[in-house]
């Protein structure tokens, strides 16, 4: 009987006992998102509001200090958001439950974080006593004062307290009526130190204007981002991972990735992505506009790249970010210019150029990847490729729960429905249907006070908020930028 075709396929040893596994749905079990989980530990606790104006101490209960095998007036490292941190003096508060530490706001802004957010404290046992440290008043509390900042403020606040002060951090100080804000400028040691009593406070100098301190506290980080978890994961994988724990790649003997190729439709958080990635990581961030970069002059678009780079390993680690990377590096085939064809070549060779150590990542954004030229397009120089696509309805709510979390909000409006109703927006088509939604509910309330007033009743404003109808009026005339070049025709059929 002759063999039947089946018969003749050749079967594994190990056929007869295998078996198909369903993938397991655990999300615990997605190995491609394990950066962004979150290990727990004793010493990671949830911040709760302090009542103490005291920027210089921190709250936690009798049975947490314990565990942690603290001490009332222990100084405290706590690690917050975006790599930033400070220093603290433990106190007890058993009002506060065991799994929270009290901060009050100014060490939230300090920290970077919000109620419910959790931070990780360590102790301090490399602080030292400063020598010097230099500080300054924040301007708007100062604007008018004509005593001296040093006797009204400083002196009473730091004598015989041994605070800890870190460099950056702000604290505010109230004396009789009077308050102020101050921001710490310079430490000697330095970042951080204990003020006794020989300790030189300098407060000479211009007041810190408020616009820089707003501005440094709304920095993007990950929290800005919405959806792109997995996008997310591999990004932070290649860039995270070699900037902080290097040896991992030492061990295993590989080297470090060292490009990131992002690419998608307009608006959808690419250079979003970049700059949040450089503050989480306190990263120097270099930004190239691919545009800007061309020149007509002969080796000067070149020059500029060049210093770009050693710009970067100077101040490593450092994310070289170039937008636009396809108006730079197009296919040198296809290109007319000799200026193009040389940019890309210099851009080869600096990108080869780069050791394992040098502890910097080029990340690069375009909205058309077939453009760049195929040699960038390979391991060793863009190692991973990512598509930042246009987000599903999960990712849509969460981004616009982002832009919507310091709106004021009518009861009626349901964000859930929302994004679901706004198929193909991507990111900042999200932020101006918001922004069309706000100004729709200014236009209502603009017949209820006169524009040559200088101020506006209180009532008013506080009858201010964004309704569901404000939202729809949005959706009416808006349209998402990812379907803008989408025209659909409607053919008129007459019948005889």
């Amino acid at each position: 009987m002759a063999e039947s075709r089946k018969d003749k396929v050749k079967r594994s040893p190990h056929s007869e006992n295998a078996a198909i596994v369903a993938p397991n749905p655990d999300p615990e079990y997605d190995l491609s998102t394990a950066i962004l989980r979150k290990k727990s530990a004793p010493n990671k606790l949830i911040v709760d509001d302090s009542m103490n104006d005291d920027s210089s101490v921190l709250a936690l209960s009798t049975n947490t200090m314990e565990k942690l095998q603290f001490y009332r007036g222990d100084i405290v490292l706590i690690k917050g958001k975006k790599r930033r941190d400070t220093v603290l003096i433990a106190l007890v508060d058993d009002s506060l439950e065991d799994s929270k530490v009290g901060i009050n706001k100014v060490v939230r802004q300090n920290l970077r974080v919000c109620l419910g957010d959790v931070v990780s404290l360590y102790r301090c046992t490399d602080i030292k006593n400063g020598k010097r440290i230099h500080i300054l008043p924040v301007d708007d509390y100062v604007e008018g004062f004509t005593g001296d900042l040093f006797e009204v403020f400083l002196k009473p606040y730091f004598l015989e307290a041994y605070r800890p002060v870190r460099k950056g951090d702000l604290f505010f100080v109230r004396s009789g009526a009077h308050a102020a804000e101050f921001k710490v400028i310079e430490t000697d040691p330095a970042d951080y130190c204990i003020v006794v009593g020989d300790t030189a406070i300098h407060c000479e100098g211009e007041p810190v204007k408020r616009e820089d301190v707003e501005s440094s506290l709304t920095d993007v980080g990950y929290d800005d981002i919405g959806g792109y978890r997995k996008q997310m994961a591999q990004i932070r994988e290649l860039v995270e991972l070699p900037f902080h724990h290097p040896q991992l790649f030492k061990s295993i003997g590989i080297k470090p990735p060292g490009g990131i190729l992002m690419f998608g439709p307009p608006g959808t958080g690419k250079t979003l992505i970049a700059r949040a990635i450089a503050n989480e990581t306190s990263a120097f961030f270099f930004l190239i506009n691919g545009p800007e970069l061309m020149s007509n002059v002969t080796g000067e678009s070149e020059s500029l790249l060049r210093k770009a780079f050693e710009e970067a390993k100077k101040n490593s680690p450092a994310i070289i970010f170039i937008d636009n990377v396809d108006s730079i590096a197009p296919k040198r085939d296809k290109s007319n210019g000799e200026i193009e064809r040389r940019v890309v070549s210099e851009l080869l060779t600096l990108m080869d150029g780069f050791k394992s150590r040098s502890n910097v990542v080029v990340m690069a954004a375009t909205n058309r990847p077939n453009s760049i030229d195929p040699a960038l397009r390979r391991f060793g120089r863009f190692d991973l490729e990512i598509d930042i696509g246009i987000p599903d309805p999960a990712e849509r709510l969460e981004i616009l729960r982002i832009h919507t979390k310091n709106m004021k909000l009518s009861d009626n409006v349901d964000l859930e429905l929302i994004a679901s109703m706004i198929h193909g927006y991507v990111g900042s088509d999200i932020a101006s249907l918001c922004s069309q939604a706000s100004m729709q509910q200014i236009r209502e309330k603009i017949g209820l006070f006169d524009l040559d007033d200088e101020t506006i009743d209180a009532e008013i404003l506080n009858s201010l908020a964004v309704t569901m109808e404000n939202f729809r009026y949005a959706l009416r005339v808006s349209k998402p930028c990812a379907l803008r070049e989408t025209n659909v025709e409607t053919r008129v059929v007459y019948v005889a």
